[in-house]
């Protein structure tokens, strides 16, 4: 892990603010959903990505009656 040198405080509602250089970096913009996750004492964030229920694959994903597909799984289901 790469530390960045940025630190910042925790304010009083448990918010943090990422720095803007930070957001365009990793391609974060308002509203974006973010995954947390905890490694021991580390807590990690990852841009949310939906994936697809069938296969996991993040990549073409169609949101189909409440459910994420991927185009590859969607493929296979048509041959069938």
């Amino acid at each position: 892990m790469k530390s960045t040198g940025i630190v910042r405080k925790v304010d009083e509602l448990g918010r943090i603010v990422l720095p803007i250089e930070l957001r365009r970096t990793l391609d974060i913009e308002v509203k974006d959903a973010l995954e947390i996750y905890v490694d021991g004492n580390q807590i990690l964030l990852k841009k949310y990505e939906p994936a697809c229920v069938f296969c996991g694959n993040a990549k073409d994903v169609v949101h189909y009656k409440n459910k994420n597909i991927c185009k590859n799984c969607i493929q296979e289901m048509r041959s069938l």
